[in-house]
């Protein structure tokens, strides 16, 4: 069915004709019908855009811009290079189908071995997102050989206790079939060994990992550094009490998942666990072969008593489970109790599905700073170098870090005395955040511009750092509202993206708009790519500065029910949208919070409430309701369920559930991005965000930083040049004006 639309020469029309009918009647009716011209063609344009592919929307305005020449002739430039950067991409496409293709020969031609067959899987990837025909790839005869090979690869290395080849291996041909589920139980079983591995003895994976990269002919690691990294610390305040009341609060699941399934999901967990002779070096009994056996053994008999039970289990029963399985545990490889309560917690929230989990108490401070936007720390962003040094981005504005004098491409060598050679990010953020008030001094080594280098050791307070979400076109200053907030100043086209859904993203937004509206606002790109959401009513609140009134989303339990309906909500201080044209822009990366707006906005848009278009790519489709839920008797540990699904207007379930082939927001318009252009434009996009300052606050001048207009002006970023060409098609800002001059 056809979308009911009303474009942007409405506006124009009456802006013309309001000034028009002074002049004399046959100028007024020349106006006029420039102005209905206007009205058709920018209609013609937006209708084109909505359910079709580039070549639609470029096949209309080149008829559109012939059919007008003396109205048009301004958009003419915009639509050729559009045309030319897509052109590029074709060419582009080409040649790295070329490449591909010959780098996979080559890998093949290798024989069996793992690692070549492990790189054959990632140029086979590669080539998939590449080729027109997915189907067609993986039907060809290599690719049919590739895939026989890697499984055999993978079933060997498993054999071998090779997990880091055996998870490579499995991870890729699961992401080359992940419509399918083929490989995911491997997969997932694989990744829940290596995560054991890495977190009880973390000096064995980071050897795993070296010799992984000295066998594909990388550069060895730096010797791995203990500091923070300690599982004893980390899970000192893990109680099995807690875990059997957040098991007996899972009969809330949305899709009512039986308590025998979670139960056996958790002794699977710790089958897992004791399976995994690698962990003996972190626990004695498992390094036992005969005491690892009983334990197993024992596993074993629970595990079948579960499944095998009459009746429906009952909250008794959890409580049994678990001493018998302490109890087993205890006579046999007598693994500390924290250790076996997170994993046997972890494995059974598993059964769940991917966002239901225990948050424990290492992970608490991460959890709040997702969702409200700030943490406590010292306000710098940091990157690992290619060195595997821990390089400063930048100091945050007004953050300890900046007031003391910390800049960017400063190298931390220390944390409170202690070398941070061989940090992984996480450990370096995990020792460098803390306790506001608390002090931390790190010791820094600086190039001076004679290139010798410098110490500096700079003791700091940590304090609570603003995280903010709300993202202009160009930064143009140190603070966090200090942006060129426009894409297109000529044609009064503003920009804003959304990096997640915060405490404080409205009052953000609208500040924004605000600034916009001043400086003379006629369209808008919201660009939600890579946002992977937050907190629902500052979703509910940004799109109700594009939809007036009605409904945004319900939320809907496993019973069919609806628990909750979220409508639109104005307030005498928001900003209204709804009468801009408006382009919102998704990707797979645009998740939860972000397509509950984009969703709702394209959803009002089909009924003519607003003009808006959603251009990009099917987003990743999380469309779920988690309830977070203290645990009784624990305050330190949170639990987070599945509890509902969000439905659209539409009755569209945004989620992705298993074997689903609808799920996410399509676009109305779908902009395809190369793999490689997508990662550039994303580089290039944050390495402009980025502002050096000194010490004082000041921008540093002449520090080299990225222009983020070569995202357009060079077609890095075709979805977003995309999005302007069609707000450039809905206004002409000089046209009007020529026009309302006419006679004059």
């Amino acid at each position: 069915m056809g979308r009911v639309r009303w474009s942007f020469g409405n506006t124009f029309a009456a802006l013309v004709m309001g000034s028009v009918m002074a002049i004399c009647p046959a100028q007024a009716q020349e106006q006029a019908d420039a102005a209905s011209t206007l009205e058709s063609w920018s209609g013609k344009v937006w209708t084109a855009a909505d359910g079709g592919n580039e070549q639609d929307l470029i096949a209309q305005l080149e008829a559109i811009v012939d059919a007008n020449p003396e109205h048009t002739e301004w958009l003419r430039d915009s639509i050729e290079q559009f045309k030319t950067h897509i052109a590029q991409r074709e060419q582009k496409r080409l040649e790295e189908i070329e490449r591909a293709n010959a780098e996979l020969d080559e890998h093949l031609a290798k024989g069996e071995d793992a690692i070549e067959l492990s790189e054959a899987l990632r140029v086979a990837n590669e080539l998939e997102m590449l080729m027109p025909s997915r189907d067609e790839f993986l039907a060809q005869e290599r690719i049919v050989k590739l895939v026989d090979m890697a499984e055999r690869a993978a079933r060997r290395a498993v054999e071998n206790r090779d997990w880091l080849v055996a998870s490579e291996l499995y991870a890729r041909l699961d992401l080359l079939f992940e419509h399918e589920d083929r490989y995911k139980s491997q997969r997932d079983e694989l990744d829940r060994r290596l995560t054991m591995i890495r977190t009880y003895t973390p000096e064995l994976f980071a050897e795993m990992r070296n010799q992984r990269r000295i066998a594909a002919g990388e550069e060895p690691l730096p010797a791995y550094n203990p500091i923070g990294d300690s599982w004893q610390e980390k899970f000192a305040d893990v109680r099995m009490q807690t875990v059997l009341q957040a098991i007996g609060r899972t009969y809330n699941h949305v899709d009512r998942v039986g308590l025998e399934q979670v139960l056996a999901s958790g002794i699977d967990a710790v089958k897992t666990m004791a399976a995994t002779a690698e962990l003996g070096s972190a626990f004695e009994g498992l390094s036992d072969e005969s005491r690892r056996n009983a334990f197993l053994a024992a596993l074993d008999e629970i595990r079948q008593s579960v499944v095998n039970h009459d009746g429906k289990l009952s909250r008794r029963d959890i409580y049994d489970v678990a001493e018998r399985l302490i109890r087993a545990n205890t006579s046999t490889v007598n693994i500390p109790t924290a250790a076996l309560a997170h994993e046997f917690g972890n494995g059974a929230m598993a059964a769940l599905d991917l966002y239901s989990a225990i948050i424990w108490p290492d992970e608490l401070a991460r959890f709040e700073r997702a969702t409200t936007g700030e943490f406590v720390g010292v306000g710098i962003s940091i990157q690992l170098d290619e060195a595997q040094n821990i390089k400063v981005v930048t100091p945050l504005e007004g953050s300890p870090a900046q007031r003391a004098g910390i800049r960017a491409d400063d190298l931390i060598k220390g944390v409170d005395g202690k070398s941070t050679l061989g940090f992984s990010l996480d450990q370096a953020v995990e020792v460098i955040t803390g306790p506001r008030g608390t002090k931390v001094t790190l010791t820094i080594e600086r190039r001076k511009e004679d290139g010798s280098v410098e110490t500096i050791d700079f003791p700091l307070i940590r304090d609570v750092i603003d995280l903010p979400t709300v993202k202009g076109w160009e930064k143009i200053g140190a603070g966090d509202a200090d942006w060129n907030w426009f894409i297109d100043p000529d044609n009064g086209i503003g920009y804003v993206r959304l990096t997640g859904f915060s405490e404080k993203t409205t009052a953000e937004f609208d500040r924004a708009i605000r600034a916009m509206r001043r400086d003379g606002l006629n369209g808008l790109v919201l660009d939600l790519r890579f946002n992977p959401g937050g907190l629902l009513d500052q979703a509910v609140n940004i799109a109700s500065r594009f939809v007036n009134d009605g409904l945004i989303v319900r939320t809907e339990d496993g019973n069919g029910r609806t628990r909750d309906r979220q409508e639109a909500r104005r307030v005498p201080e928001s900003v209204d949208l709804s009468d801009l044209p408006v382009v919102v822009l998704i990707n797979e990366g645009s998740a939860s919070a972000s397509e509950i707006v984009s969703g709702a906005i394209q959803a009002h848009a089909e009924e003519g409430k607003i003009r808006a278009l959603v251009v990009g790519h099917r987003s990743f489709g999380k469309g779920s309701v988690q309830n977070v839920f203290p645990i009784p008797g624990d305050d330190r540990t949170l639990m987070k369920l599945t509890t509902q699904y969000y439905k659209l207007r539409t009755n569209h379930m945004i989620h992705r559930r298993p074997g689903a082939s609808e799920y996410g927001i399509n676009p109305d318009l779908t902009v395809e991005m190369l793999p490689g252009q997508e990662m550039e434009a994303l580089l290039l996009r944050r390495d402009a965000d980025v502002l050096p300052l000194d010490e004082h606050g000041n921008v540093v001048q002449d520090a080299e930083r990225p222009d983020p207009n070569r995202l357009i002006n060079e077609g890095l970023d075709l979805q977003l040049e995309a999005a302007v060409v069609l707000l450039q098609s809905q206004g002409a800002p000089e046209t009007i004006a020529k026009m309302s001059r006419i006679g004059g």
